[in-house]
């Protein structure tokens, strides 16, 4: 990725997910000039994206990644081992939110023309729109247009409904029950689909049977008093089984079920964040979610006009939580699963906890305490993949003994009762010392020098010539010296390459240069006698903000209120507030205390007296998650033990003893066979490309899609990762003139606001050199095209032209033209005009016209327009008169159509 940053245009996000995500921030503050490069995506990806990286970052040191041993190798002295694993510098919380507040959002079907990167060539034209992809919340498929390519990319979509998210918008969107692609999807000219799903059967009984089957597992748990571990990620399917579950407690609390005895937790470290972003997002979610929020809304209202829609009142939203409680702290979690120990009935629980991977997180946590009792259980919900690492996560190694004794158990009965070990890996950081710190800050020297000097030529002098201020002029010896100072640049960059190849243990003060003010400690002064450009300047660029034609850039977080501003960990300023005055501000403040006193003013005491207020059934939905719990809430936040300043990676390897029971019910929301088998021929790319699977779901798609489509209409790629696939089309266009005795014979005719017209003539080649005086015949000759092919080689330029015919060759062509009908009937349009002249016109069934009773239009998928008539009037008006309605309704189509002659 870093050798490809000068060669990207834009960036579009796909899901807020570890798999299309995980990597964002780490480019960002890593990967000079990445920040400069326009990132689009839609709001929801933004919003849960920001909480799951810094969930991600705070959860587990890995995610910092290390340097490589070639990189340390360089700074390595003699004899020296250089396998320690250093860690780079994680962003920081405040940093990961700066990182996504420049990412530009996009609604659905919106076209949008973005600018490419100051690095990048133009982009003429290009358009891009994002269309709803299922599987997560604002999880998109991108439609490129540029010129006569189309491009797909559609990876990891569902087109099945769920709970909360609605279905891919391949037929028209949510509720789309039409048989063909949208217009807008349909033919790309390159297809990028993930073959995830490729092997995978469809669920008989379809969400419902999915849902009743997690039940089932999570009632047979908690009955007999054990714990239900279900691993997810923390920001977008999480949403899915958070709603799900919470629907359940509510349902069986109503019917006195065994659900209503058990708990139900939801573990993550910006878990509040995250359903505060949920409750703020229903728009993007399925239609059955906008309207449980609006029953709801109006039940309230009608509560608070009158009695009788008091009840109504205390409903609870789609993601206001009655029974789930939300956790976010390390102590939480520790006393959920030590509340029962010492009591002799333990009360069933159920967690959800991020992440699917096992990996990192509060999961792993809870796994770790729940391995040894075999009445606990987890269930996993998607399909862990194979990763690229040696050692397998520890979802992929639960799910394989999960499948291996599928073989062996009767089906749907889960894994039990076998005695595995499984190895838990603990990193944690640890800062460096001695020689190792040493050898991290010469080898963070060489880093510096290397962007400063990378930066200060090239690609990054776009950044100066488009972001520093250019008010100060430069004298005209420093214009000479330009070419010099470009060349030393190279010079200094080559040099300081060779010096890491060499294993030089340090930079010297001549390498640094003038930076040798901002890398080094106590140098306070630079000699520029002799130096030429800018290393005569401090060096410290002054960048101006940002505008446009409307004026300076706003940053919408600037004008968040206190209630809506997060600080840097992802949590509400009203849940870090501990003190009084100035640091309670945004604080909500619980309805039974009194109100404090007036602290800003002095002594002065309110004389107001204060309202004492009793918590209800409705504020208690309204403001809290799951009903207060004093014990959880009173528990200190985690301490922060975390490294500050340079560090190594240290792995601890443990074996524990696993006797819980596995299961695995797919909650993945990924595309199954059928759907693929079914779309992709509806699709008719001309070139498919298949990628984000296993190498066996790959292979095995791409030989089912050449079984599909026989014909070998289209191209199939298995790129492998790294390789590259040339997605362009064969295709050619051209520009040619109209000769101006041709122009006047057209005879237009208005379609929609189009004008239309057939041409039929004859292609020249015209010389277009000026005309000399006197001479004006000789600039307008028309050279024939055949004539143009001659031995001698013509020096005049000329260009392609469209000429009347010959009168000898126009006679033979107007018998061969044809007549043809130009436009799209829609037919709404059709029923109005038809009602406007009178007649009876209503849809009956789908694509289906019936007009007076007698006349039955119908389109095809391909366009044609069919019309049947049963040969007499039904009724009298318009439709009794000569004619009849058949006649009437071939007029009016004809009349909506464009007929441009042959010739």
């Amino acid at each position: 990725m870093r050798r490809q940053v000068p060669t990207l245009s834009l960036i579009l996000l796909t899901h807020a997910t570890t798999e299309h995500i995980a990597a964002f921030a780490h480019c960002c503050k890593h990967f000079p000039l990445f920040t400069r490069i326009p990132v689009y995506a839609t709001s929801p990806i933004i919003g849960l994206g920001r909480t799951l990286l810094q969930d991600l970052y705070a959860s587990t040191p890995a995610a910092a990644t290390t340097i490589s041993l070639i990189d340390l190798e360089g700074v390595s002295y003699s004899g020296q081992d250089a396998s320690s694993d250093f860690l780079l510098q994680a962003p920081t919380p405040d940093e990961i939110a700066t990182y996504f507040s420049l990412i530009h959002p996009l609604k659905y079907s919106q076209p949008h023309q973005p600018l490419g990167s100051p690095f990048s060539p133009p982009l003429n034209g290009l358009t891009i729109t994002a269309y709803n992809s299922g599987h997560t919340l604002g999880g998109t498929i991108w439609h490129i247009q540029h010129g006569l390519e189309s491009i797909v990319y559609a990876v990891d979509w569902n087109q099945g409904r769920e709970n909360v998210y609605s279905g891919a918008a391949w037929l028209g969107g949510a509720g789309g029950g039409g048989a063909e692609v949208i217009e807008q999807l349909r033919k790309p000219t390159a297809l990028v689909c993930s073959s995830r799903g490729g092997e995978k059967p469809s669920l008989s009984g379809g969400r419902s049977k999915r849902d009743e089957q997690l039940l089932d597992k999570i009632r047979l748990c908690v009955g007999r008093g054990g714990t239900v571990l279900i691993p997810t990620d923390s920001s977008a399917r999480v949403l899915e089984l958070a709603y799900l579950l919470e629907h359940a407690w509510r349902d069986d609390s109503s019917s006195s079920g065994n659900l209503n005895s058990a708990k139900l937790y939801l573990a993550g470290r910006n878990v509040h964040s995250v359903m505060r972003y949920a409750r703020s997002m229903l728009e993007w979610m399925d239609d059955n979610i906008v309207r449980e929020f609006e029953a709801v809304a109006d039940g309230s209202k009608r509560a608070n006009g009158t009695g009788d829609g008091a009840k109504q009142g205390k409903e609870a939203g789609p993601f206001d939580f009655r029974y789930l409680r939300l956790l976010d702290r390390r102590g939480q979690i520790d006393k959920v699963l030590s509340r029962d120990n010492d009591s002799s009935i333990s009360a069933g629980k159920v967690i959800i906890a991020s992440d699917a991977s096992l990996e990192w997180g509060f999961s792993k946590v809870v796994l770790k305490q729940l391995a040894e009792d075999p009445a606990n259980m987890v269930i996993l919900t998607e399909y862990p993949s194979s990763g690229s690492s040696s050692r397998p996560s520890v979802a992929r190694t639960l799910w394989t003994w999960w499948k291996n004794s599928q073989e062996t158990t009767t089906e749907g009965e889960p894994t039990g009762g076998v005695l595995y070990e499984l190895d838990f890996i603990d990193t944690q950081k640890q800062a460096l010392e001695g020689s190792d710190l040493a050898r991290y800050q010469q080898w963070l020297a060489q880093q510096r020098q290397l962007q400063t000097t990378l930066q200060g030529g090239g690609v990054a002098t776009l950044e100066a010539a488009g972001d520093v201020g250019d008010d100060v002029s430069e004298s005209s010896s420093e214009s000479e010296d330009s070419e010099n100072e470009q060349q030393g640049r190279a010079l200094n960059a080559a040099t300081t390459l060779g010096q890491a190849g060499r294993k030089k243990a340090a930079l010297t003060d001549e390498d640094l240069g003038i930076n040798i003010l901002l890398k080094k400690k106590g140098v306070h002064d630079f000699d520029i006698a002799d130096k030429r450009g800018r290393d005569r300047m401090f060096p410290n660029a002054v960048r101006r903000k940002r505008d446009d034609e409307y004026g300076e850039g706003i940053r919408p977080e600037d004008f968040l209120r206190a209630e809506e501003r997060d600080d840097g960990d992802g949590v509400d300023v009203d849940q870090i507030g501990k003190g009084d005055g100035h640091d309670n501000l945004g604080k909500k403040r619980k309805w039974d205390d009194t109100a404090p006193a007036n602290k800003i003013h002095g002594t002065h005491v309110n004389k107001r007296p204060a309202l004492i207020r009793t918590i209800t059934d409705e504020l208690q939905v309204a403001f809290s998650d799951g009903g207060y719990d004093d014990e959880l809430d009173a528990i200190p936040e985690d301490p922060d033990d975390s490294v500050n300043g340079p560090s190594k990676l240290v792995v601890q390897m443990e074996k524990i003893v696993v006797k819980l029971q596995i299961d695995f019910v797919d909650f993945a929301g990924i595309h199954d066979k059928r759907s693929l088998h079914m779309l992709i021929p509806l699709i008719q790319p001309r070139k498919l490309i298949l990628v984000g699977g296993s190498s066996e779901d790959t292979m095995t798609l791409a030989s089912d899609c050449k079984k599909l489509m026989a014909d070998g209409s289209f191209d199939i790629y298995t790129p492998n990762i790294g390789a590259i696939v040339d997605a362009s089309v064969d295709t050619n266009a051209w520009v040619v003139k109209l000769a101006p005795t041709l122009l006047k014979q057209l005879k237009w005719q208005s379609v929609r606001g189009l004008s239309i017209a057939t041409v039929t003539g004859r292609l020249l080649a015209v010389q277009t050199q000026p005309a000399r005086s006197g001479d004006e015949d000789s600039a307008n000759k028309r050279i024939k095209t055949e004539d143009s092919q001659s031995s001698e080689p013509s020096e005049a330029p000329v260009e392609p032209t469209l000429d009347i015919l010959p009168m000898n060759m126009a006679s033979a062509t107007r018998s061969v033209a044809q007549p043809l009908h130009v436009g799209d009937l829609r037919l709404a349009d059709l029923r109005k005009a038809m009602q406007q002249s009178g007649h009876t016109a209503e849809f009956r069934g789908e694509g289906t016209l019936l007009i007076d009773g007698s006349v039955m239009v119908r389109k095809t998928a391909t366009g044609r327009i069919d019309v049947e008539s049963i040969g007499f009037a039904v009724g009298g008006g318009p439709a009794s008169q000569i004619g009849g309605s058949f006649y009437a309704v071939k007029r009016t189509i004809y009349e909506n159509l464009a007929v441009v002659a042959g010739a």
